[in-house]
């Protein structure tokens, strides 16, 4: 018997202190990619990179219960304004580790060492999956055709994040 696709409602946060809806490339490749695959936009906002600003808007997303996943991008390197790590963080119930290991691998085939520098991390948090990315439209788009899609895809076997949503519940 095969699956049948689950539609997620998926919010896009950018993380930026110079971009605006107009020329934020990242958020609107997640947003197209997203809605691709069937799923649906949440809410898009902008925020400073800022630890608080960016902490309250995916506080909010996680606690109103509507949202089942949020993806981040932008504020993963390691200069001194970039602190989407970690400002959420702290937020997850638990870390899915494997998928900032994967996403660096598969970025290495693309930018070589480069890679290190991204600190990318997913989890979950209040049963909402949350993914945080750099700001690079090419990276976003490696995260989500090669990762996130088909892990949000009830299709996916042997396993996907999906199947999983009923019992993060327990």
């Amino acid at each position: 018997m095969t699956a049948q696709f689950l539609p997620l409602n998926i919010a896009v946060l950018t993380v930026s202190d110079s971009r605006s809806l107009a020329d934020d490339t990242s958020g609107a490749a997640l947003v197209d990619l997203l809605e691709a695959a069937g799923h649906r936009l949440a809410e898009r906002r902008i925020v400073k990179d800022d630890i608080y600003q960016i902490r309250a808007e995916v506080s909010r997303w996680i606690a109103e219960g509507a949202v089942d996943c949020v993806l981040t991008t932008g504020g993963t390197g390691i200069t001194g304004r970039d602190g989407t790590p970690e400002a959420v963080a702290p937020l997850l119930d638990k870390e899915i580790s494997g998928f900032g290991e994967l996403f660096r691998y598969l970025s290495y085939e693309e930018i070589g060492t480069s890679s290190l520098q991204s600190r990318a991390l997913s989890g979950v948090a209040n049963r909402t999956f949350i993914f945080v990315l750099p700001g690079s439209s090419n990276a976003c788009r490696t995260a989500w055709t090669r990762v996130i899609e088909a892990q949000l895809d009830s299709r996916t076997q042997p396993c996907n994040l999906t199947m999983l949503m009923p019992r993060l519940k327990e």
